[in-house]
């Protein structure tokens, strides 16, 4: 009797997989295992959220209501995150992809809908309702996953699965309770809420921890960094479009246009300059770089926000100084530049001077702030002299690598003649 019905299918026939599978652990070391189109799709209805905070950030900083701003977008971005970071990590373990999984998965992008459908609320009134209402429906889901994981595990796999699902269960209950207390009480509740949420893994692992792909892990990690920096670029040409239909100040948006250009350029050109699987080879290297990532998305994500009020700025709409509205680029982007070297390129470095180039460029863009209205445009250039830096060393390198190979090959080649 044959247990997989692809295995009973003739050479060259593909069989369609039953739409109920058992959920079991993928193996880490699976070969070509990549992104879905359900986790792409997944990606793009999560940056809908990210695109929303972005927005109302912009509004807040060009009217100058910094803390409130920073406030709702951490808080909001923390929430599209963490959900996000939950079912990457659980799909590179249990992807099944049958029909209860897939279902699952759409309650959850329905649940970051909700979210982003509360987030101007959240920021104009600080009413939390739809924005906790769709995190718990997403959060919620990740717990029928989790238990769906349990039926199909034993011993200590088992445990570990249901204290995932007691664990965000739990913290579900309290963001309920949130609701109902005083807002002046809240913002001492939420952050110990995020800290029982960040706990949960932790505690549900003490003894064992969950499998994933490295691989698998890169490059979702990769995607979501990508569609990040795409909605970076959307939101900035809107705001573009938008100023130059009202106020027609063309000439003053094209060095906010350009600097703004090249620093999305560089930023994608930094992230995807070389693959960083190969240095996820533990759970502790792994922690560090996937939490860190909170850092990665976030700066992306308010540099779109930054040009959107430096667009402002240059047609006289926001109320804050050229200095400050150039900081909500220049700092964003230093942020990104200096999370994205520790926690990823510098692993794929060598050589002092090819570890100082992000570090560097990171501070001259913060020091481009002092040049108000010019130093997006300043900042830009930064960011496109980093990347010619980088591509001459790395040039630089493979000469050396294959000078070295040669001689190599050359003196092997000497040896076995002379035997």
């Amino acid at each position: 009797m044959v247990s997989d019905p692809a295995a009973a299918a003739p050479p060259g026939h593909p069989v369609d997989p039953p739409p109920v599978r058992r959920m079991v652990p993928r193996d880490r070391h699976e070969p070509h295992r990549v992104a879905t189109p359900l986790e792409l799709f997944f990606d793009l209805c999560f940056v809908v959220a990210v695109g929303q905070a972005g927005r109302e950030l912009a509004h807040s900083l060009a009217a100058g209501h910094y803390g409130e701003g920073l406030r709702g977008y951490t808080l909001t971005f923390f929430a599209i995150w963490w959900a996000w970071m939950n079912f990457t990590w659980f799909a590179s373990a249990y992807d099944v992809d049958d029909v209860p999984y897939r279902v699952t998965t759409l309650v959850q992008i329905a649940g970051v809908l909700i979210l982003a459908a509360g987030v101007p609320r959240l920021f104009a009134t600080q009413d939390l309702t739809l924005a906790i209402v769709g995190y718990v429906v997403m959060r919620l889901a990740m717990v029928t996953q989790w238990l769906r994981a349990a039926a199909g595990e034993q011993g200590l796999a088992r445990r570990v699965a249901l204290g995932y699902a007691a664990g965000i269960t739990l913290c579900q209950v309290g963001w309920v309770v949130v609701l109902f207390l005083p807002p002046g009480v809240r913002s001492y509740v939420i952050p110990v809420g995020v800290l029982c949420e960040l706990a949960v893994p932790v505690i549900a692992e003490l003894r064992m921890r969950t499998s994933w792909h490295p691989h698998h892990i890169a490059e979702r990690y990769g995607l979501f960094t990508l569609i990040v920096l795409g909605e970076t670029v959307a939101a900035a040409t809107v705001a573009v479009q938008s100023a130059v239909d009202e106020h027609e100040g063309l000439g003053r948006l094209v060095p906010v246009a350009i600097g703004g250009l090249l620093i999305c350029f560089s930023a994608w050109w930094i992230y995807f300059a070389r693959s960083v699987h190969e240095h996820l080879r533990s759970n502790r290297q792994a922690l560090v770089w996937g939490y860190g990532h909170y850092l990665v998305f976030g700066s992306a994500a308010a540099i779109g926000t930054g040009l959107e009020v430096a667009v402002d700025s240059a047609v006289h709409k926001a109320h804050i100084s050229e200095t400050a509205a150039t900081a909500t680029v220049t700092v964003p982007t230093a942020l990104y530049l200096f999370t994205v070297w520790f926690l990823h390129s510098r692993h794929t470095k060598r050589g002092a001077v090819a570890q100082a180039v992000a570090p560097t460029g990171a501070v001259l863009v913060l020091a481009c702030t002092a040049l108000g209205g010019s130093g997006v445009l300043a900042a830009g250039l930064v960011c496109a002299l980093m990347v010619v830096a980088g591509v001459l060393i790395h040039g630089r390198e493979s000469r050396r690598a294959g000078v070295a190979g040669a001689g190599a090959g050359g003196a092997g080649a000497g040896g076995l003649g002379a035997r």
